[in-house]
């Protein structure tokens, strides 16, 4: 099933905070408190649960790496020879994402989307809710949850070494995803011991950016490619952030590895034009072999 047109982000804005969600076809607003909730409609529901055919929930196969327990994969239509592990943003879940790369798939990728922890959120007045490590705020300068940032990078270097185990090669392997997911996949993929495919970043930052290169001195994935979307009108983590955090990344990687797409108009969310950037950026680096 093609993106919707136009197709936006579901998220929370409280007084306190924010939740960052998937992409939608339409969404509902209803005033909450001091702040505005945003989010999707049954409609919407009930159409991507007649997608959810194509997809295998991970459960209880994988016990001994936490982000496989109940992890959502899109299976490739032939033998699957690359793998892209993709993460969803505060407050959100795998089964969005999957959907979304459902859209795009190729045939022999076997596409991942672990669900984050529920944890509270400082930034959303400590309510728990999914994320994948404590966010104190939004701009370059705020406090940031180092630990937990290091622990859920460690975890999703598990999932990264299961699908090596299962005969997936590193170079073959893409890590991306959305806002904190995004994010996460940045910190991951630049401090991980294995030579990757790439890093698909979508309307996010690098955590603990104060820490890189150094934190890279490894040196393994000083030429991973990556590609950084973001949205020109996004309220949350404004463009100029991105461009900020690209800048950053051409310090870490070999600049010219490091493409940065806008896209005008866009919000905290994704559009059918960078879901098809996404794509052909995954069939440049996983052919099929």
């Amino acid at each position: 099933m093609a993106p919707p047109s136009g197709f936006r982000a579901m998220y929370v804005v409280t007084s306190g905070g924010l939740s960052q969600g998937a992409p939608t076809g339409r969404l509902a607003e209803v005033p909450v408190g001091g702040g505005r909730r945003v989010c999707l409609g049954a409609g919407e529901r009930a159409r991507g649960a007649s997608c959810w055919s194509s997809f295998q929930c991970m459960c209880g196969n994988n016990m001994s790496v936490p982000l496989l327990a109940d992890a959502v994969t899109v299976s490739g239509a032939e033998r699957e020879t690359a793998a892209v592990i993709f993460l969803h943003g505060l407050g959100d879940t795998g089964h969005s994402w999957a959907e979304a790369l459902s859209s795009i798939r190729l045939p022999y990728v076997k596409y991942i989307c672990p669900h984050a922890p529920r944890i509270p959120v400082t930034l959303n007045m400590k309510m728990v809710m999914p994320s994948w490590f404590d966010l104190m705020g939004l701009s370059p300068d705020a406090p940031e949850d180092e630990a937990g940032i290091k622990k859920a990078a460690e975890n999703l270097k598990a999932v990264i070494e299961h699908e090596i185990k299962n005969g997936i090669p590193p170079n073959r392997i893409i890590l991306g995803g959305f806002s904190q997911g995004g994010a996460l996949s940045l910190y991951t993929a630049l401090t991980s011991q294995y030579q990757l495919a790439g890093i698909v970043a979508l309307s996010c930052w690098l955590p603990l950016h104060k820490a890189f290169p150094q934190a890279a001195s490894n040196g393994v994935n000083k030429d991973i490619a990556i590609l950084q979307c973001h949205g020109e009108m996004d309220p949350m983590i404004p463009v100029r952030f991105g461009a900020l955090t690209a800048e950053k990344l051409k310090s870490v990687v070999t600049p010219t590895k490091v493409q940065f797409k806008t896209y005008p108009g866009m919000m905290h969310s994704s559009c059918p034009q960078e879901m098809m950037a996404v794509k052909e950026f995954i069939e440049k680096l996983l052919p099929r072999i």
